[in-house]
Formats: structure tokens, C-alpha cells, sequence
């Protein structure tokens, strides 16, 4: 049995000839620490300084351990863990990416603007999943909830030139982390176990 914490209806019930460990529980754990570090500063409880702690994680673990995870989502026949992680982990990349070579040639007036877009495309791309995430588990559609609003606090934030908002998204951020490592908790808790200890609440 494929126990995943990201699958659907069809993955659980049609899993591959050979089953592979379940990578969720690392792509949530990748997700869940770079978002967190990410959120302390957008919530101003860390310097602005603090991103350049975010950008290896966000290279490394966020970025590359999604990646990996999403990669083998596709072999564990998990459409909607391959699309996830796979997206997160190229967002986390591009994160770095932008801070580090691409933000100093953008006009300063037209940074928020494109900022904003930005997070509202990613914003955008979430709300859909979050209504695919009502198939998989509770906890799972939680994560993408919390994960929507925040990228929807945090673009219109950008455009609106308001700290009071972006910082309101930081907060989100910070919950959406905690859920994302809950989840994640639960996929290793409860495999070393053998047992639900972590409820998901899986949906059918």
C-alpha cells in the first residue's frame, strides 16, 4: 500500500506495481521550514536581512527536496503530489532566483507591481488546487487554504503598497507552515507506527 498523505481517491486505489517510500512527508517538511523562515520576516518578526538565510533553503531544500518529492509523486501515481510539489519546489527556485539575480534590474518603481503579480499568479495557481486538495485529506486541504490566502495577502499587499497587509500574510504564512508540518509529522509518525497517530482525515 502507498500510504500518502497527498493522494487522491485514484492513487490509493490504484497504486504503482512497485511502491516506493512515500515522498510527501519530505516535500511538506521542505515546504513547511522555508515558508516558515520566509513568513518570520514578512510578518517583521526577523529582519529583512533574514532572506538571505531563506535563499539556500530556498535552493536546496524548499526548491531541490520538492522537486525530488514531486518526481517521485509521478512514480507513486499521485497526479495531484506531482503537481504540487513539483510547482512549489520550481516557485522556491524562482524565489531564489529573483532575489539573487534579477530583482536589482527592475526598476524600483515598477518592483512591487511585478512582485504582486507575481504572488497573485501563484495565488491563482493554489486556489485551484485547494479545490483539488477536497479529494485528498483534511489536513492537506487546510494547508492550501491557509497557503491561498497568504499569496493573495502577500501580492495585493505588493501592489497596494501596504506593509499592514504583507505582514497580515506573513502571519498566514507562519499558520500555513505549522499545517504543512503537521502533516508532514503525520506521514512519518504514522508509517514508523504502523498506526494513525497523526490523524489526515482522508476524503473520499
Amino acid at each position: 500500500m502507498v500510504r500518502d498523505e497527498t493522494a487522491g481517491r485514484t492513487a490509493r486505489e490504484n497504486p504503482p506495481a512497485a511502491p516506493i517510500g512515500d515522498p510527501a512527508p519530505l516535500g511538506l517538511a521542505a515546504f513547511a521550514l522555508t515558508t516558515f523562515l520566509l513568513s518570520l520576516v514578512n510578518a517583521g518578526l526577523l529582519p529583512s536581512g533574514g532572506v538571505q538565510v531563506v535563499l539556500p533553503l530556498a535552493l536546496f531544500y524548499g526548491g531541490m527536496g520538492q522537486l525530488l518529492a514531486g518526481m517521485w509523486e509521478f512514480r507513486n501515481n499521485n497526479t495531484f503530489g506531482a503537481t504540487a510539489f513539483s510547482s512549489y519546489g520550481a516557485f522556491w527556485l524562482a524565489f531564489a532566483a529573483l532575489e539573487t539575480f534579477y530583482a536589482g534590474k527592475i526598476p524600483a518603481s515598477d518592483l512591487s507591481l511585478v512582485v504582486g503579480w507575481f504572488l497573485i499568479a501563484w495565488g491563482i495557481f493554489t486556489a485551484y488546487m485547494f479545490f483539488g486538495s477536497m479529494r485528498v485529506t483534511t489536513a492537506v486541504m487546510v494547508v492550501f487554504l491557509l497557503l491561498t490566502l497568504t499569496f493573495f495577502l502577500l501580492g495585493i499587499g505588493e501592489l497596494a503598497g501596504s506593509a499592514g497587509i504583507s505582514k497580515v500574510g506573513g502571519y498566514v504564512g507562519i499558520l500555513t507552515a505549522i499545517a504543512a508540518w503537521y502533516t508532514s509529522a503525520a506521514g512519518v509518525v504514522n508509517s514508523v507506527s504502523g498506526r494513525v497517530v497523526l490523524p489526515v482525515g482522508p476524503r473520499t
